[in-house]
């Protein structure tokens, strides 16, 4: 008894479209319900203010400004150190054993949880090299968190080049680092780009990684070094929501709000340049 093909193509199409509203629903409750009750907290008293009372009022300034500092110093870290190592394995490793368990290695950190990264980061850069909790400590343990994202998306961009580009360019006498310099990386850019921004999105949402190296509890002044200690957005919107008794919900849901924001305009970011590059690519 044959099947129907078109039976068979309407039963896939109903269940990968039940699965996408599985998805999507709650994402966009969940989104909608922080913008209906962090609105009536937005006011630029709130974004700019310090925080007073115990966090019970005035705005959350300190918070923002550290998260930047901390998604800032994490780039400054891994961007460089991912996008050499994404070059060495992409373009310079040979294709053996141990360059297959590296590689599987890195993918697979990428999926370690945050709290581990925060355990390691204390051990090391606030214990062992005496960094002490501060905005050094949460940058680099950020960084190392986000390390294997960047290494993965640039391999993966690098790769997504046509062998055909780096023949030519060395055919006409360029040398293998000339080649990388200025065909191969120029072509991979947005992929790395976008890669580069999906990693500090997800730094900017982390919540354990600075509850052991940086975050302070109430800290209503901005930080003067890196060795002192910041505010920052997921960790002030854990205090609120777990330890301060009798704060307004609209600042739990506005700083909510405010953190939301910033990985989606993040994640935008990352959209609008994958689609502009997209655009001047001719292969």
């Amino acid at each position: 008894m044959r099947k129907d093909p078109l039976k068979t193509q309407r039963i896939a199409f109903f269940l990968m479209f039940l699965a996408t509203f599985l998805v999507v629903v709650p994402v966009g409750l969940i989104v909608v319900i922080i913008v209906q009750k962090g609105l009536p907290a937005m006011s630029w008293q709130f974004l700019t203010d310090m925080p007073r009372q115990g966090m019970r009022a005035g705005g959350i300034f300190p918070a923002i400004i550290g998260t930047l500092y901390l998604v800032s110093g994490a780039i400054i870290f891994a961007l460089p150190i991912g996008l050499l190592a994404a070059v060495y394995l992409s373009e310079y490793a040979r294709d053996n054993l141990l360059t297959r368990i590296i590689k599987l290695a890195i993918v697979n950190l990428a999926g370690v949880p945050s709290v581990v990264y925060g355990l390691f980061g204390l051990a090391l850069f606030v214990v062992f090299l005496k960094f002490g909790a501060s905005i050094l400590s949460g940058s680099l343990t950020l960084g190392i968190m986000i390390l294997p994202i960047i290494i993965t998306t640039s391999r993966e961009a690098l790769e997504s080049v046509p062998q055909s580009f780096r023949e030519v360019s060395l055919s006409l006498g360029a040398s293998k680092w000339q080649t990388i310099r200025h065909i191969v990386l120029p072509n991979a850019i947005p992929g790395i780009l976008t890669g580069t921004i999906l990693g500090l999105g997800r730094a900017a949402g982390e919540t354990a990684p600075i509850l052991f190296t940086v975050a302070a509890f109430y800290l209503p002044q901005l930080p003067s070094s890196l060795f002192d200690q910041a505010m920052a957005l997921p960790y002030h919107l854990y205090v609120l929501s777990t330890q301060v008794p009798n704060v307004d919900p609209k600042i739990t849901y506005g700083t909510a709000l405010v953190l939301l924001a910033i990985v989606l305009f993040m994640n935008l970011i990352a959209i609008v340049i994958r689609y502009r590059f997209r655009k001047l690519k001719k292969w």
